[in-house]
């Protein structure tokens, strides 16, 4: 007797859905060869999470432009008394907004480097890397009192060079395990999900303070109080570095392969 078996048109369009997705994402894990490399011990490398058994979490927010949500997100933190977190301030940005940058330093939470120009800085010299690093350096040193260390890179972008560029400007370059896709405006309740449930010890939680964003700042108390709950404790990216002398993680890990897979299949 002959056997057959009969495919639905849904099974069909998914299992193409999975395959497009793993062949997308083997073309990012390509194209982005020169970011995934694997360094040698003693190059200097990106930190986008801290091995510990400490349930610590990080909270992080990007700021290159707009007025608007920097301070309902300090509203936030305050009312909810998050008292540690980090934010990456781009310079330009700063220079106009001098009294929200004097307001999240107040609060006594941490800054980090945004860089100057957002552009991507693996494409340009290493003598313009070192301008843009430097630039901002001097910008946010002028107007917080003190010298920031950690930078992350505009649209999270690098290669060997800007790793050992910015190492030579004594910084270290902070990535990311979760990205709360709030720069997409996924709604509420997805942000929420993204990060509670990918979220764990040691985790650095990608999230923006810019006027495109516009559902962090609702998003943000039901992350806190869901974190709480699982018993996390927040801290600032330096605080975490501290509780380990991690090497950073040079290959991108599981969690981001599994969200380019997730993004590429709209799952």
């Amino acid at each position: 007797m002959n056997s057959f078996y009969v495919f639905s048109g849904k099974k069909i369009k998914r299992f193409i859905y999975i395959c497009a997705a793993a062949l997308l994402a083997a073309g990012i894990v390509y194209v982005e060869r020169g970011n995934i490399t694997v360094f040698s011990e003693s190059a200097p490398s990106a930190i986008y999470s801290v091995p510990t058994e400490k349930k610590l979490i990080a909270l992080t927010f990007d700021i290159s432009w707009g007025e608007k949500r920097p301070e309902p997100i300090l509203k936030v933190l305050e009312d909810k008394k998050v008292d540690k977190a980090t934010f990456f301030l781009s310079s330009p940005w700063s220079k106009t907004h001098p009294e929200i940058v004097t307001s999240i330093k107040q609060s006594g939470f941490e800054i980090g480097s945004h860089g100057h120009k957002h552009v991507n800085y693996s494409a340009l010299s290493s003598e313009e890397i070192r301008t843009q690093i430097s630039t901002a350096h001097n910008v946010l040193t002028e107007l917080t009192g003190t010298a920031p260390n950690l930078i992350r890179m505009p649209n999270g972008d690098f290669d060997k060079r800007v790793l050992q560029v910015a190492s030579d400007l004594g910084y270290k370059v902070i990535q990311w395990d979760t990205d709360s896709l709030d720069w997409k405006n996924i709604g509420v309740d997805n942000i929420v999900k993204r990060v509670t449930t990918k979220a764990h010890p040691g985790d650095i939680v990608l999230m923006h303070a810019s006027d495109s964003c516009k559902q962090t700042h609702e998003a943000l108390p039901l992350i806190i109080d869901e974190l709480r709950r699982q018993g996390y404790e927040f801290v600032t990216v330096s605080e975490l570095i501290s509780q380990s002398s991690t090497e950073g993680k040079e290959v991108r890990d599981s969690a981001w392969l599994d969200d380019s897979l997730e993004d590429a299949a709209g799952m």
